[in-house]
């Protein structure tokens, strides 16, 4: 079982949390846009984090199902019911580009390392068999506050995917709300994870130079 940093002080946080994005943030251009130019849906979430961009980071790379830390979302529905990890695993703090992180526990599909810089952006993409990005998955970090950051996520689709064979606009329409029931719950499990047990630890740190020197 792969070793696990300690749990640092539980941090005083909300009971709830907007996942809200503001109109200037929807708008704003982020890494990974340029891959899919004419999005059938362009989906944009948000949350505050009373943590800096080094403490939400490591959770981020470690996502994935099966052997990996789980989406932290719905575990009965995207992690085999193996709930979610509640610390940080160093030994899944390095990515480098074309990593997978499984879609679902015992499958090689799923998301792939398309771009990213430490602390400032992750892009993950879903690929066509001729390697064609056909969703792109941008997760940015913003500190807009010492100590505080702000987690934007981004999900486009293009216009050749398709969910069960179903027409684009409908397709559309299904993205929307499943993405959002999804994308909320997660942003809530970061944001409850980094803001109790910050990534302080040496190992995280050094995994993070790797990552970058990887970059």
């Amino acid at each position: 079982m792969p070793a696990l940093l300690p749990v640092h002080p539980a941090r005083r946080r909300p009971s709830w949390k907007s996942v809200r994005a503001t109109r200037s943030e929807r708008i704003r251009p982020l890494p990974g846009d340029h891959l899919i130019g004419r999005p059938i849906e362009s989906l944009t979430h948000a949350i505050t984090i009373e943590g800096s961009p080094a403490d939400v980071w490591p959770w981020l790379v470690q996502m994935g199902a099966g052997s990996r830390a789980g989406w932290y979302s719905y575990d009965f529905l995207d992690n085999g019911r193996r709930p979610s990890a509640e610390r940080l695993v160093p030994e899944l703090q390095k990515i480098d580009i074309g990593s997978v992180f499984p879609a679902m526990p015992g499958v090689t599909e799923g998301f792939v390392v398309l771009r990213f810089e430490p602390c400032r952006f992750l892009t993950l993409g879903w690929l066509s068999p001729t390697g064609i990005p056909l969703v792109t998955w941008t997760f940015a970090l913003d500190e807009t506050h010492p100590g505080q950051t702000r987690l934007l996520v981004r999900a486009r689709g293009d216009r050749r995917h398709r969910l069960w064979l179903l027409p684009p606009w409908l397709t559309a329409r299904v993205m929307r709300a499943v993405h959002f029931v999804m994308q909320r719950k997660q942003l809530i499990g970061i944001a409850e994870r980094a803001e109790r047990a910050p990534a302080s630890g040496g190992d995280v740190e050094r995994a993070a130079r790797r990552t970058k020197e990887a970059a």
